[in-house]
């Protein structure tokens, strides 16, 4: 498979782990080139390897299409080997793979691959990685980086703790933006006394209505890019859960639509927060919910061209809510104490508090 970002929970022995992973496994690491590190049997092995160990690490995949020829032309990363990872689970410059609106064609396709795996029930989640290098303004070195964080960012909802941003990161509390089209997102679905927010699965009986309560910050301040975008539509999707598919190389699902367009007027707003009531249809099968948003006009995210000014073409991305259509039984539970609630933190640590 194509380059992986790895983080190991911050623990005593740390250094150590990286260490061990590393020169078992990293097919850059051998000295000399080994060609055996860049099987499929390596791959296996290196995976069986890191989910034994007593604190598990997070993998995601840096650019999974960068060398893909082209739409659902798969290269080093293949749909078979995402689903055989996640059996252990806890802007492209090649020609023919570049990204969608800035991101991968496995998350910005709707009802493509991401939307296939989620489909199957698959509790899979997205990221936006800096996977830097030279920076642009290094001509003389042909940069054609950003910075870390200077344009996507992944926003994690989390106590200000290692452990907390790595479990948001495991548990889907996350999601994708680019060029700080906006800095907070709320989800929260509810049926009856029932709640789920990102990343949770809500139980709901048949046919009853799922209402959404969205909130996100669009902020007033410019961007990296000299700019200060603003969101034109956020999009509502909605998938049926089918259940496991047979090819594993799938990475198309009928099921997922748009199920709404929402624009300014369905959304008001208070300084730089902005809120949003609407409602799902009565639930007549398991389902997924997620949302995207922009700052173009376009229906679609558009395939990106050389030389395209990125900051003109933003969007954020979700990662879902399950909705099992099911019997519920309400428990009562009473706790004592205070629970100190979570705020949203980039991926880096740094904490964005909000007021509730």
């Amino acid at each position: 498979m194509d380059h992986h970002t790895l983080i190991v929970p911050r623990v005593d022995g740390e250094r150590d782990m990286v260490y061990d992973i590393e020169s078992r496994f990293d097919s850059a690491d051998a000295w000399p080139s080994d060609p055996a590190r860049s099987t499929e049997a390596a791959r296996q092995a290196a995976i069986a390897f890191v989910a034994a160990l007593p604190r598990l690490p997070l993998m995601f995949a840096n650019h999974p299409s960068r060398s893909a020829s082209g739409i659902s032309q798969y290269g080093a990363d293949e749909p078979r080997e995402l689903r055989d990872l996640t059996g252990f689970r806890g802007g492209y410059s090649r020609p023919g793979a570049h990204t969608i609106g800035g991101f991968d064609q496995m998350t910005a396709i709707v009802g493509g691959l991401w939307d296939s795996m989620l489909a199957e029930g698959r509790r899979f989640w997205i990221v936006a990685s800096s996977d830097s290098h030279v920076h642009y303004d290094e001509p003389t070195r042909q940069g054609s980086d950003f910075w870390p964080g200077e344009f996507h960012k992944t926003y994690v909802k989390a106590r200000h703790t290692y452990d907390d941003v790595l479990d948001g990161l495991r548990q889907g509390r996350a999601f994708a933006v680019a060029g700080d089209l906006i800095s907070e997102l709320d989800i929260t679905a509810r049926a009856g006394r029932a709640t789920a927010e990102l990343g949770g699965t809500l139980k709901a009986r048949p046919g009853q209505a799922v209402s959404l309560a969205i909130r996100f910050r669009d902020p007033a301040g410019p961007n990296h890019g000299g700019r200060t975008p603003a969101v034109t539509h956020v999009d509502v999707i909605v998938g049926d859960i089918s259940g496991p598919v047979a090819d594993p190389q799938i990475d198309r699902t009928p099921s997922t639509r748009v199920v709404m367009r929402l624009t300014s007027k369905d959304w008001t707003c208070k300084g730089e927060v902005c809120a949003i009531m609407t409602r799902l249809p009565g639930v007549a099968h398991s389902q997924y919910v997620r949302l995207r948003g922009t700052s173009t006009q376009d229906d679609e995210p558009q395939m990106d061209t050389a030389g395209e000014n990125p900051w003109d073409d933003l969007w954020f991305y979700s990662n879902p809510i399950f909705i099992e259509r099911g019997v519920i039984v309400v428990r009562s539970t009473a706790s004592g104490g205070r629970i100190r609630t979570p705020a949203w933190a980039q991926a880096d640590g740094r904490a964005h508090t909000h007021a509730p």
